[in-house]
């Protein structure tokens, strides 16, 4: 299990938001499903509140408070006072979820609106954990208070029972499957074409047959050249003939599952370059080929001290 208490409650939040999401996507547009809303009730009453807020309010808050951050008057405050509202619309989507569960359909838009309000309340109290109270506790707490912190998450998590996490993950894959996009499905094509011509890193992807599909920086200064012509090419084929058995094995290593990146660094005149290779999966863990990437890093070597502010 992972040892920062931090990265261990954050990834909660960033579960429970996909959760969100979802569900606030597909009940803008249909009726709620009885059988989908008994399962949020599920998650959001058995994970949310009496796992996540507990290992907060019976683990963490208590160290905090104890390491000099008040609980009155302060954040602490604050987060109990989200804690202790999440709870009563929590309560009131539970009871309208039975409801709508049970087959009253006219109760469905008022266990929507209750929804939408006390997701947004978690999204915002969320926020405010991880850009706020988290990084406080972590200045505030030793290594011993960290690692009795993850002890006490595991020891709640082991009293609801076997495999708690798990179980939870499962169920919000459960409650997300189909329904969540990308956060890129929101930003038109040419957004995402800008912002990969403009990574210092140059990009090239080859499919899961071996077929150069794309490059970036088409229109741009490059370290290595490329043209349209090597699309839809066979990716051996671009390569110098004593490069290619490299190449081919580390796309049957992807393939086969042996490895998942690989990595060189050259001297080009006076640069140095760092040159990278991923193997690309889809959602359902599919493969789908294999991106490139290549840096200058010539000038991160050199990089010393810190550099805090603007020029």
């Amino acid at each position: 299990m992972n040892d920062n208490w931090s990265e261990l409650l954050m990834a909660d939040h960033e579960q429970t938001e996909k959760v969100i999401d979802a569900l606030e996507t597909l009940w803008r547009d249909k009726a709620p499903d009885p059988a989908l809303v008994d399962k949020a009730v599920r998650y959001f009453s058995e994970f949310a509140d009496a796992c996540h807020n507990q290992k907060e309010e019976q683990v963490l808050f208590p160290r905090l408070e104890a390491a000099g951050i008040p609980s009155q008057g302060g954040p602490l405050a604050v987060m109990l006072a989200e804690h202790e509202r999440s709870k009563q619309l929590l309560e009131a989507f539970r009871a309208l979820g039975t409801r709508v569960a049970g087959g009253e359909a006219a109760a469905a838009t008022e266990m929507v609106r209750v929804f939408l309000e006390y997701g947004a309340l978690l999204k915002n109290h969320y926020w405010k954990e991880n850009d706020i109270l988290y990084p406080m506790g972590r200045r505030a707490l030793g290594p011993q208070d960290g690692a009795a912190i993850v002890a006490g998450i595991e020891a709640l998590e082991a009293g609801l029972g076997t495999d708690t996490r798990r179980r939870y993950q499962a169920l919000a894959r459960e409650i997300t499957q189909g329904s969540l996009d990308d956060l890129s499905a929101a930003l038109d094509r040419n957004v995402i074409a800008a912002i990969l011509n403009t990574l210092p890193v140059e990009l090239s992807f080859v499919d899961a047959d071996d077929r150069v599909r794309y490059f970036s920086h088409e229109n741009h200064a490059k370290i290595f050249t490329r043209s349209r012509g090597v699309i839809g090419m066979k990716v051996h084929d671009c390569h110098p003939p004593k490069s290619v058995h490299m190449v081919e094995q580390i796309l049957a290593d992807f393939k086969a599952g042996q490895r998942r990146s690989a990595e060189f660094w050259i001297d080009m005149a006076d640069s140095k370059l760092h040159i990278r290779y991923f193997a690309v999966h889809g959602p359902l863990g599919n493969y789908l080929g294999c991106l490139e990437t290549v840096q200058d890093i010539t000038a991160i070597q050199k990089l010393s001290g810190q550099k805090r502010l603007l020029d």
